[in-house]
């Protein structure tokens, strides 16, 4: 989750900046300003990462806040790709991972 979140920080970072890597795309459903876009990723990027560091403490509520902003995360990305294709399916994909390793039970050693 940090590096997704980190990733994420970036991504915002560069829409603010109105870096010219992005596609300006005019028939898009979902109109924000480039900037606009740029806040929310930066902002669900900080609590993203934040969330991941409060995982090593190994509370429940970390995990449960952790697959909300994962599954947001992953929305948001998915909106985002018209702006930037590629960065947007690699942040799915680490998002839906994320998904998967926090959703997924912890398996306890059998001790023969």
């Amino acid at each position: 989750m940090i590096f997704g979140g980190a990733m994420a920080i970036f991504e915002g970072i560069a829409a603010i900046g109105r870096d010219n890597v992005f596609l300006a795309t005019h028939n898009y459903v979902f109109r924000f300003s480039l900037t606009g876009w740029g806040w929310i990723h930066l902002i669900l990027g900080i609590v993203i990462l934040l969330a991941g560091c409060a995982l090593f403490t190994g509370a429940a509520w970390a995990r449960v806040v952790g697959i909300v902003l994962a599954g947001l995360g992953a929305l948001a990305n998915f909106v985002w790709l018209p702006f930037y294709p590629l960065w947007s399916i690699v942040l799915i994909a680490i998002n839906v991972f994320i998904l998967w390793a926090l959703c997924a039970s912890p398996q306890e050693e059998k001790v023969a």
